[in-house]
């Protein structure tokens, strides 16, 4: 990392960036070409071993991809603000994000399956209530990233007046 300055190295604060987050952009390659998409998602963040949960339609590109080559890496970012100056070169922009690699893992056990969805609805909800049918279960494919590497940066506002 360059700026090591903005470099978060403290897994707690990892872990709230990643609780602020609510999409992360997916990246792959198709032969030999990038292919990203942006994707809602759950997590799992214990002793230093990052997990993330997604959900998809059971074909596409994404999966025909993913099945031909499970390695990914996957950005996320959030707390935008523009951080003004009086000069053009001066502006800035405060943020967070983390960045990894991994390896993609499809969840065919219909229990891991239920509880990787609830962990993405308890993450974009704030709620674990919820009960997912059979039905609704059988119609949708869950994949994990496991995340073998993943870095996470931040820059904050500056103090007000």
């Amino acid at each position: 990392m360059r700026r090591k300055d903005r470099e978060v190295t403290d897994l707690g604060a990892i872990g709230r960036i990643i609780g602020d987050c609510k999409v992360l952009r997916l990246g792959m390659v198709d032969g030999r070409r990038p292919y990203v998409v942006p994707m809602n998602f759950g997590f799992d963040l214990r002793d230093g071993v990052l997990e993330l949960y997604c959900h998809s339609a059971l074909e596409g590109r994404k999966i025909e991809i993913l099945r031909r080559n499970p390695e990914v890496c996957f950005e996320m970012d959030c707390g935008h603000k523009l951080v003004e100056a009086k000069a053009a070169c001066s502006y800035g922009f405060a943020y967070s994000s983390v960045i990894g690699e991994g390896t993609v893992g499809f969840i065919e056990d219909p229990e891991e399956k239920l509880r990787a969805l609830l962990k993405i609805m308890e993450h974009q909800t704030g709620r674990s209530d919820f009960s997912i049918p059979d039905a609704a279960l059988r119609g949708v494919l869950a994949f994990r990233v496991s995340a073998g590497s993943f870095t996470a940066k931040q820059r904050l506002l500056p103090p007000g007046p």
